[in-house]
């Protein structure tokens, strides 16, 4: 897991497209207003949510194994539960950076991403870290 404030940066710094699970077309929802902002920022955003159709202009798919092309980061809004399953997708699908979103803790399933090769930043806010090092 990274915790080192350079490496995050550079992924923050290398980043062209998040798919973001778990996001909503709830403005209220903190998954639509970090993805609202990443999107302001200039990243491309990825909404990957079954309940969804369209998100921030973006056409929604129902899960990551449906995503079309590759996202540099799955940036995670769900519960704990549901990341086993998330990392097996990108496992599957080659990812190189899962980011889990504060509060979203799962270490075995972390374990098993970075064990892959992924890089996992684990209860962080993308966002907040993209403002404290880059913005």
């Amino acid at each position: 897991m990274l915790t080192e404030d350079t490496p995050i940066r550079e992924i923050l710094a290398q980043t062209r497209r998040v798919a973001v699970v778990g996001l909503s077309s709830n403005e209220s929802r903190p998954s639509f207003g970090v993805a609202k902002a990443l999107k302001e920022e200039g990243y491309g955003i990825v909404p990957v949510n079954p309940n969804e159709d369209k998100v921030l202009g973006e056409n929604a798919f129902p899960d990551l194994s449906h995503v079309t092309g590759l996202a540099d980061v799955v940036d995670v809004f769900r519960s704990p539960e549901h990341v086993p399953e998330i990392v097996e997708a990108c496992i599957r699908r080659g990812v190189r950076t899962l980011w889990l979103q504060e509060g979203v803790v799962h270490e075995e399933a972390a374990q098993k991403a970075a064990d892959a090769g992924i890089d996992v930043v684990m209860d962080r806010c993308m966002l907040k870290e993209y403002r404290r090092l880059l913005g």
